[in-house]
Formats: C-alpha cells, sequence, structure tokens
C-alpha cells in the first residue's frame, strides 16, 4: 500500500524513536500437569494456573532493552484473549511496556482463536498504530504452531526475522541471529519487519513491586474482532485430543552381553 511504501522509504533513514507492538498470550502455565477434556476435544482450562506465553516474555524483554538503549520510545503490547488475558497485559505493562490493547474474545471460544485469526488481528492492529516493529513470541507453548509471526509478515509484505536469539539495530537495519536446523544463520532487515523471539534471545525480568503498582495506571485499549473488520472464524476443526502413551519402564541389565541379548529378544537387532 502507498502507506507502508512511504513508511519503509522514512524509517529505513534512521535507527531510532521507534514505536515496537508486542503481541504476548494468555497460557496454561508451563509447570502445569495438562488434562484432556472428558469430551477429548481440548485440554480442561478451568480452574488452571494461566501465565504469560515464555516465548512472549522474550518479546517483551527484547523492547525493553531496545527501549533502554534510546533505539524504541514505545513500546505497545497487545494480547487477544478473554478478560484475564488483560492480567497478561498488566505484566508485560509491569516489565516496562508503555500501553496495552486488549482485543477482547469471549471466554470459552478464545480456545478455537487460531494463528490465522490472531495474525488478522495483528495486521489490523499495525494498520491503526503504525508501529515500525512488531516483536512477537516463536510459538505459544499450548497449540506450539509457530505460524502467526509469518502470517503476519506474509499479510503486511514486511521482512521477517524469525526463531531470534541475537538481535542488534544499525544502519537502518536490524541484524538476527537465527537458529536454524544446521546452527546458526546471521540475516538483515530493513524497517518496518516483523521478529519471532526464541528462548535464548534474552533472560526476561521479573516484574518489581514498584513496577506493578505503576502498571495498574497504565492505559488498556479494549476493542473486539469485529471492530477491527476481522473474521475470526476457525479454518481448521480438532478431531480428537489425546494423552501420550505411558512409557514403559526400563530393564537394567548387569553387562553389554546381556543387554545384546535383550535387543535380539525384542527384535532390535
Amino acid at each position: 500500500s502507498q502507506y507502508f511504501q512511504h513508511y519503509y522509504i522514512t524509517n529505513n533513514l534512521r535507527m531510532s524513536g521507534l514505536r515496537v507492538l508486542v503481541g504476548v498470550k494468555r497460557v496454561i502455565d508451563y509447570a502445569v500437569k495438562i488434562r484432556v477434556r472428558p469430551d477429548s476435544l481440548g485440554v480442561v482450562t478451568d480452574g488452571v494456573k494461566h501465565s504469560m506465553n515464555p516465548f512472549d516474555e522474550n518479546a517483551i524483554e527484547e523492547a525493553v532493552r531496545m527501549k533502554q538503549k534510546k533505539i524504541v520510545k514505545e513500546i505497545i503490547v497487545a494480547s487477544c484473549g478473554p478478560p484475564q488475558a488483560q492480567e497478561t497485559i498488566r505484566t508485560a505493562l509491569a516489565m516496562g511496556a508503555d500501553r496495552g490493547i486488549h482485543v477482547e474474545v469471549p471466554a470459552g471460544t478464545d480456545a478455537n482463536l487460531q494463528p490465522l485469526g490472531v495474525a488478522k488481528i495483528f495486521a489490523a492492529l499495525v494498520e491503526q498504530e503504525k508501529p515500525d516493529l512488531v516483536i512477537l513470541g516463536k510459538q505459544a507453548i499450548d497449540d506450539d504452531a509457530n505460524q502467526t509471526t509469518q502470517l503476519l509478515a506474509g499479510m503486511l509484505d514486511w521482512p521477517q526475522g524469525t526463531m531470534a536469539s541475537v538481535v542488534s539495530a544499525g544502519d537502518g537495519a536490524l541484524t538476527i541471529t537465527r537458529e536454524i536446523d544446521g546452527g546458526l544463520e546471521d540475516i538483515s532487515v530493513s524497517l518496518p519487519a516483523v521478529i519471532s523471539a526464541d528462548l535464548r534471545l534474552n533472560e526476561p525480568r521479573y516484574a518489581t513491586l514498584p513496577n506493578i503498582m505503576k502498571a495498574k495506571k497504565k492505559k488498556i485499549a479494549k476493542m473486539d474482532p469485529a471492530s477491527l473488520g476481522v473474521d475470526i472464524t476457525p479454518r481448521l476443526k480438532i478431531l480428537n485430543v489425546v494423552d501420550p502413551p505411558v512409557r514403559q519402564a526400563g530393564d537394567k541389565v548387569p553387562d553389554v552381553s546381556t543387554l545384546m541379548e535383550k535387543l535380539k529378544e525384542k527384535g532390535h537387532l
């Protein structure tokens, strides 16, 4: 679009005073033992502890560090989810974000909010907020999709730097070290761009009590997908969710020869 072309040209000349949009998601806490629902169409979420998606903590931390380096002037944090998602936004505000946006999805239906719908919502937020950079977590630990960043970048026609373990700024572009199957890969992306944070990107800070109190006074704008003109109708249907098979106990053997015999008995040799 004309806006994005003009925006690309003007922002490619500087690397300070950037506006960053960061996405965070409320997920079941990583330490909770997951239980499959009786109808086998999902997992039990009622009465279960929730917290911010760990990869999104890295995304917020990176934005805050860029602000401390005077690269970023404003951090906007956004979350799509039920009313309780505001707690996740408040956590991000306590970590250093400046203001929040809550795109509310009715409780009970948020499990059907898929990466395509989330990407559409963030594309609409980009049009509204006009950030220079979008930072998302590499993936959410509930669905492990690792799709939203790529979908969003495609919709915006922006460069993308996924699975980032190192991000450095300079000369109107970002240099990103990506973790790939073969090792590490360095790429350079011009702004505006979309980045996804890997766990090794940084060590997220804990929100201090004074910052938690300050976060209560920071603004959170509320809206819904319809007000953004976004259709979040699911494109995929979950047919069945099952527990992983129970791992059988192993046998201890006294020596290598016994091990070889056991392997032969089981047909592995």
